[in-house]
């Protein structure tokens, strides 16, 4: 039995073909895109598990690529490139990335990243709560939307993730690194910035006063925790 369909974004075509060999290997159904403009026409008329997609590339760009597929599709997204600094792996998980892979990269630590997405993936749909309510703000894990707020919010996959695994443990302190290596994975146990990031932006959505927080509670030195009313 197959694990599922694939597509693979990247300009290049021997990358290309090399993720192919090693995913057909794998039991997985492949399909190829040169541009974001042909990955955005595929996902239109295919379902994917996973999206392995080039961050550099001609035309639309890795990023503004992912920014369109989070319009439409939860799909799991792994960024590929050759940049890895602070600001580009934020940049990437802030336009709905589900993990940032390095170029050159070997074929264990990619099939790894993958299974490790998938995982994740699997595991949040399974643990979160159907919905939950701050105040006068209602999160619908289902359909990851929050109403009640000035504006009605769409959760990013990430931004979903990381709500649903506190949601999952209401009122308890959870450390930066269990929440790290948990929403991103066993690699990503030092990267606060990631956190600092998605808390603030899940803090415009949850709460009515985003500055003054009243349910996403920092935890000074320790991590965060998700105070449920009683």
């Amino acid at each position: 039995m197959g694990r599922g369909r694939v597509l693979i974004v990247d300009n290049d075509p021997q990358i290309r073909r090399m993720m192919r060999t090693t995913l057909v290997s794998q039991a997985f159904e492949v399909d190829e895109a040169s541009s974001g403009d042909e990955a955005l026409e595929s996902i239109r008329s295919s379902k994917y598990e996973l999206i392995l997609l080039d961050i550099n590339m001609p035309g639309t760009t890795g990023i503004e690529t992912c920014k369109e597929i989070r319009s439409v599709s939860d799909v799991v997204v792994i960024m590929l490139t050759v940049r890895s600094t602070e600001g580009d792996k934020t940049r990437a998980f802030d336009a709905g990335a589900d993990d940032y892979v390095t170029k050159p990269f070997s074929t264990p630590e990619l099939l790894a990243r993958i299974r490790a997405a998938l995982r994740r993936k699997a595991r949040a749909l399974d643990t979160a709560p159907a919905r939950v309510q701050l105040g006068a703000i209602e999160i619908d894990f289902k359909t990851r939307e929050v109403t009640g707020g000035t504006a009605q919010e769409r959760l990013t996959p990430k931004e979903y993730d990381l709500l649903s695994y506190l949601a999952s443990r209401p009122n308890q302190v959870i450390t930066h690194r269990e929440l790290l290596r948990e929403v991103w994975g066993p690699d990503s146990g030092e990267e606060k910035e990631y956190l600092r990031v998605f808390i603030n932006r899940l803090r415009k959505k949850i709460e009515l006063a985003p500055d003054n927080p009243e349910y996403l509670l920092t935890e000074p030195w320790v991590g965060y925790r998700l105070r449920l009313p009683q």
